[in-house]
């Protein structure tokens, strides 16, 4: 799917009228993409749980403002939501846009005060390549970032995919000095928080094996996960049942609201 038809699907989508932007284009860092959007709740009497969100884009595409319908859906649901860009292919390398989703993370907690939002209660989430920063920056405790996390949701995530075999990996992950430590299976540790991870079951361009070996992995690591597989999704139906005007067509977004009400509520 093209950035700019998704573009065009973000405008399109009708927002909820119980959400709205609360900020636009903060920056969280000094280089160009290090910027983000805030999207709440509308009449909410306390600090609320958080939820930082972030998009796909094979790591070399992507523009925030055009997940302002997964912004605003999420926010519908009772929480502050940030939406980070992060640092793309080619001016940035591996492991840059991972710094980056942590960055945004620490964010989200030291500001949570300024928008409503309650850091001790706060979840990280992404789809496709932003699913793979979520999660990985969630399970290596050198990103400073698990302690802060109750949750994480994984969408039409890469997680096992070495030895790299197309394009986009070979690109992204070629020159890292240690392959084997690129891959989220291979991170999975007991202190690791909480996951739902999601996939469409005819996914072809990240194959739902992936978030079987995860889900496995942190089963056997007795980290509590909840792994949903939806019939006849490819890879960006996940993504567009966050309120979309493509969207309702599955569980999807009861079952992620249902996991993140019990992780962070």
């Amino acid at each position: 799917m093209s950035f700019s038809l998704l573009g065009l699907i973000n405008t399109l989508s009708p927002k909820s009228r119980r959400s709205q932007r609360l900020a636009r284009d903060l920056p969280y860092g000094s280089e160009l993409r290090q910027r983000l959007d805030v999207y709440g709740p509308i009449g909410a009497s306390a600090p609320v749980p958080m939820i930082v969100f972030v998009y796909g884009g094979s790591w070399s595409e992507g523009d925030r403002r055009d997940y302002e319908f997964a912004g605003r859906c999420l926010a519908a649901l009772g929480y502050v939501v940030v939406v980070p860009d992060y640092r793309i292919l080619p001016e940035a390398k591996y492991p840059d846009f991972l710094d980056d989703t942590a960055a945004a993370v620490q964010w989200a907690a030291a500001n949570a005060h300024s928008f409503g939002g309650d850091q001790q209660r706060l979840a990280l989430m992404g789809h496709s390549a932003g699913a793979y920063n979520a999660v990985m920056v969630s399970l290596d405790a050198g990103y400073g970032v698990q302690s802060l996390l109750s949750s994480v949701v994984g969408l039409s995530g890469p997680y096992d995919f070495y030895p790299y075999d197309v394009a986009i990996t070979i690109r992204t992950f070629g020159t890292a000095a240690d392959p084997l430590a690129t891959q989220p299976v291979n991170l999975v540790t007991p202190s690791a928080p909480p996951m739902f991870l999601g996939t469409g079951d005819s996914d072809k361009l990240v194959y739902p094996r992936n978030t079987i070996a995860l889900a496995g992995k942190l089963r056997g690591a007795g980290v509590a996960v909840e792994e949903r597989h939806y019939p006849r999704f490819g890879h960006p139906q996940p993504l567009l049942e966050l309120g979309s005007l493509l969207g309702g067509r599955s569980s999807l977004l009861r079952d992620v609201a249902g996991f993140l009400a019990k992780t962070l509520n």
